[in-house]
């Protein structure tokens, strides 16, 4: 994807486009290793403001059950006590502020709410890229992540836990949106 070099240019509805966008989060396990994951079904979209980003909005709903580590048993584990997808099958994001901060990145904060909590986060964003594909939509790429403390929201499963998992989660996203005629 080419880099923007107006952001008037990206003024306008878009829709995620769940095919090309991966939403994952990196959680440290027991001393050193990483476990990564991502979430499969999603949807979400923008109203982006090129001439005014403070003006621009998103809003993303991931649906809990979707959760993949690559380890079935955990997943089980994570669906169930960690993020309790039968009580609360989503998980949702909606700005509330967007803030540039120079040419090609932006804070943006909103609502997380997980497990029936909602709590201030806000992400750093890095607009990718801006172009029209050989279908003749235009597509625009984002990336962005933030670290939060899964406590915040409860998402927790005992004392054991605490030992065995950070409380420190990476959230993060490579998206790309599809703008509406």
């Amino acid at each position: 994807m080419s880099t923007i070099t107006q952001l008037s240019t990206l003024s306008g509805e878009y829709v995620l486009d769940a095919a090309h966008t991966r939403i994952g989060f990196v959680a440290k396990h027991t001393m050193a290793s990483k476990v990564p994951g991502k979430f499969e079904e999603f949807e979400g979209g923008a109203q982006l403001d090129g001439g005014h980003p403070e003006g621009s909005s998103a809003w993303l709903s991931v649906r809990a059950q979707s959760l993949t580590t690559g380890n079935p048993q955990r997943d089980e584990l994570l669906r169930g006590k960690f993020l309790d997808t039968g009580t609360h099958p989503a998980l949702t994001f909606t700005t509330t502020r967007v803030k540039q901060v120079d040419a090609t990145h932006f804070k943006v904060t909103g609502g997380l709410t997980v497990r029936g909590h909602t709590q201030q986060v806000t992400l750093d964003v890095e607009l990718t890229g801006g172009e029209t594909d050989p279908q003749g939509r235009y597509l625009v790429g984002f990336k962005g992540r933030a670290l939060i403390n899964r406590n915040d929201w409860d998402v927790n499963w005992n004392a054991t836990t605490t030992a065995l998992v950070s409380p420190k989660v990476r959230l993060e996203f490579d998206a790309v949106a599809v703008r509406q005629a």
